[in-house]
């Protein structure tokens, strides 16, 4: 068995044992919940020290840029004059897939973990969770559109159920307000998908496909047809290309989200647990960055340069807009929601700049933000489990109370405001970096961007360490009182073997980035390289 199938399909297999066990057996589901994310987790190690670099790739998109590739014939479909309909089973993995596979594989260990303070339902909880986890590894390996589809559908219905039934008081509103932001971009984009597929011919086959890597040739497409780059096929007096970049990115933007489409990650972040807080902000948002670069920049090139400016601008608003947010919310929760719309802001400018220096920031940003949010998401819920509260006025001098938390909490937020020495530090400093080339390079952004860029830092540092000072210094005040102050409790064995992992992570990726740009340095140069010839 290929070994991505292996990866993917892993939890689907131990949550079809849970589902089948007895109810009574409910304590062990946790644990085989982690086995199977511990599993992951080797093997995507194994995959990273195994995959290939130095390759060099140059013009045209091609499938040797993709590694432990495996392609089957799935659904063949005979339409008679209309020649046959073909899906296959298509999955590999590059260089940006790669990181974001382990990260996605550490992250989920500690979505398991922070799963044990769940205790109603648990077997349905956990299946959920495993239905989930089989799907964004999905995501993330595909290279086959119809099949991408599916396991990007397939993790709207466990995330609805999992903020819906075991969320906060305003679940049910957090959840649908969630799933209709993402299905209005889901059904659109299936639009798109099946232009593509009419206009894409395998050279190899005759046949229309949904293979993306044919996708991201132009030789491939049939003369004429709507999505060609000589098509005359307009909508609203717009040409069918420049529709399809922006119904896509659309769909992906409302994942990362960029603001004005980010209004429902606030709401979905506070009302749900702490557990699937973590896999939204860590591989969900992560899932709309990958799929702009690896769809909407290889798909469309021409149409991402002409439209550079705008995806910059839109990345600016998004850090400035949500680390002003971020300043001004009394939830601890909502606080990292906004700032995560500011963090993620940064992913996008380094796409706009279309430098090899923007695009590497971006991706090491997503894997950075990744283990960030997802450090503290968790640190947010060890609070909320001891006392039933977030508001940041609520509490003061914690760092005298809980000691090795305020160690942990102090570690995150200086790593998140991108503190030398940590990894998000090195992630705005490439993000900005292409930002201030791209003007000089190939003119896509003006130099302003990058200053915006460089102030968000600043308000960033504003946010971390105004709550810091709020909830950690000066003497013990609680609104609970001495009833709070025997419940916060400093952090136990499991709790610390959770959070020490990350800690590690986000200070070795800050003294060796290599680590993620050895691994993606092959795929950024060649997607650059093939931005610049479509151009």
């Amino acid at each position: 068995m290929n070994i991505l199938t292996l990866l993917i399909f892993i939890p689907l297999l131990f949550g079809l044992i849970i589902a089948l066990m007895p109810s009574d057996w409910r304590s062990s589901f946790k644990y085989l919940t982690l086995l199977a994310t511990l599993i992951q987790l080797g093997i995507s190690i194994w995959i990273y020290l195994n995959f290939k670099t130095g390759v060099a790739y140059g013009g045209v998109v091609n499938e040797s840029q993709f590694q432990f590739v495996q392609k089957l014939p799935w659904i063949n479909i005979n339409l008679g004059s209309l020649g046959r309909m073909q899906m296959q089973y298509f999955v590999g993995i590059d260089g940006i897939s790669i990181t974001l596979l382990v990260m996605t594989s550490l992250v989920l260990v500690i979505a398991a973990l922070s799963s044990w303070e769940i205790k109603s339902n648990l077997k349905g909880f956990f299946v959920l969770f495993l239905i989930l986890d089989m799907a964004v590894l999905g995501v993330f390996c595909s290279l086959d559109f119809f099949l991408f589809y599916i396991f990007y559908e397939l993790m709207l219905l466990p995330l609805y159920f999992l903020i819906g039934m075991w969320g906060g008081a305003r679940r049910e509103y957090a959840a649908i307000k969630f799933f209709l932001y993402t299905l209005f971009g889901s059904v659109f984009m299936l639009l798109v998908m099946i232009g593509l597929y009419l206009s894409v011919i395998d050279p190899a086959t005759g046949s229309h496909t949904f293979n993306m890597v044919q996708m991201m040739n132009p030789a491939n497409y049939m003369h004429g047809s709507i999505f060609s780059a000589l098509s005359h096929y307009t909508l609203f007096g717009i040409q069918a290309r420049t529709l399809g970049f922006v119904i896509l990115f659309i769909a992906f933007a409302i994942k990362v989200p960029v603001v004005p489409l980010h209004t429902w990650l606030p709401d979905a972040h506070v009302e749900a647990p702490t557990p699937v807080s973590i896999i939204l902000a860590a591989i969900l948002l992560k899932i709309g960055g990958y799929g702009i670069i690896r769809i909407c920049l290889g798909i469309f090139p021409d149409v991402a340069s002409s439209g550079a400016y705008w995806l910059g601008l839109l990345g600016i608003i998004s850090i400035i807009y949500g680390a002003l947010n971020a300043l001004a919310q009394r939830d601890l929760k909502r606080l990292i929601a906004y700032s995560s719309v500011s963090q993620m802001g940064f992913v996008l400018l380094g796409i706009a700049s279309q430098t090899a220096e923007g695009l590497s920031g971006a991706v090491i940003q997503m894997v950075s933000h990744g283990f960030l949010s997802t450090m503290l998401f968790f640190l947010a819920g060890v609070v909320y489990n001891r006392v039933h509260d977030r508001d940041i006025y609520h509490f003061r001098g914690l760092g005298t109370l809980m000691p090795k938390y305020t160690v942990f909490v102090m570690i995150a937020f200086f790593a998140s405001l991108g503190l030398p020495g940590f990894s998000a530090f090195i992630a705005e400093a490439f993000s900005l970096t292409g930002a201030f080339k791209s003007p000089s390079v190939n003119g896509l952004l003006p130099y302003w961007m990058a200053v915006c860029g460089a102030v968000g830092i600043l308000l960033s540092a504003c946010y971390f360490l105004w709550t810091l000072q709020r909830m950690f210094f000066g003497s013990i005040s609680l609104k609970g009182g001495d009833v709070w102050k025997a419940a916060l409790a400093d952090l136990n064995f499991r709790e610390i073997i959770t959070l020490l992992p990350l800690a590690i992570v986000v200070f070795i990726l800050g003294i060796m980035p290599s680590l993620v740009f050895d691994k993606i340095n092959d795929s950024v140069l060649a997607l650059v390289q093939f931005l610049h010839i479509v151009k």
